[in-house]
């Protein structure tokens, strides 16, 4: 299935963003980690460590990056950061990374790598094509992080980044927080990933090391490509 993507409401004001597409077919994810992917992400968590403990987080240069993405569009509360800096701030204060699903938990020890975004979503519940863009009034978000008690209907504000399908929001706030309808669990057999750079990081490295635990924990196949200022609007995926 050819899924499109397009950054190109963005362009303009954020000349330096950069988005991978990896479109994933014939997925077997594990509901535990393997003993070979918790090994590996224990020896990354270790390598974050040696490369920034002891810096503040606002000084590793792809957190400065996404926070000054966010300024960009009006976000200077400490409470909104990006999916990378949480995992960063854990990693630091010797916290293990979550465990979710072998397919997650695979995606987020590249993320911590390379210090750059990435999320993804169940291909069989979304309606593409995808777009980061800005939030427009019709958009709806049901937040996947929303607490008890607490009404996950939680609608985008005026002028935010969000990261879309042709039906509803898939992300808040450019990368912060997923939308709880097309997360990624075991019963996944197909999914789309989004690894983003904003000025900082190695995006090539990022994508390719994706593909390789992608195709070694959950024996997925794996389609890509990358939007950017010069090419803003890509197709990944067999027609």
């Amino acid at each position: 299935m050819p899924v499109s993507l397009s950054i190109a409401e963005l362009t303009d004001r954020f000349p330096a963003f950069r988005a991978a597409l990896l479109v994933c077919d014939g997925l077997t994810i594990p509901a535990e980690r393997p003993a070979a992917l918790d090994q590996l992400i224990a020896e990354r968590e270790q390598a974050a460590r040696l490369a920034y403990g002891g810096t503040e987080l606002a000084e590793i240069p792809g957190i400065a990056a996404w926070r000054a993405g966010y300024k960009g569009f009006g976000i200077k509360k400490t409470s909104y950061r990006c999916s990378v800096e949480r995992l960063m701030k854990n990693a630091l204060a010797e916290r293990p990374l979550p465990r979710i699903n072998a397919f997650v938990d695979a995606y987020n020890a590249v993320s911590l790598t390379a210090v750059a975004c990435i999320g993804a979503d169940d291909l069989d519940r979304i309606a593409p094509p995808l777009a980061f863009r800005f939030a427009r009034a019709s958009d709806s978000f049901v937040d996947m992080g929303a607490e008890a008690g607490e009404d996950p209907n939680d609608p985008p504000k005026d002028g935010e980044v969000v990261y879309a399908d042709d039906r509803h929001v898939l992300c808040r706030r450019w990368n912060w927080r997923q939308d709880a309808r097309t997360i990624i669990t075991p019963a996944t057999r197909r999914a789309v990933v989004t690894i983003q750079t904003n000025g900082s990081g190695e995006l090539e490295a990022a994508l390719a090391d994706a593909v390789a635990l992608i195709e070694r924990f959950c024996q997925g196949r794996v389609a890509t490509g990358i939007a950017e200022a010069g090419r803003p609007v890509i197709t990944v995926g067999d027609g």
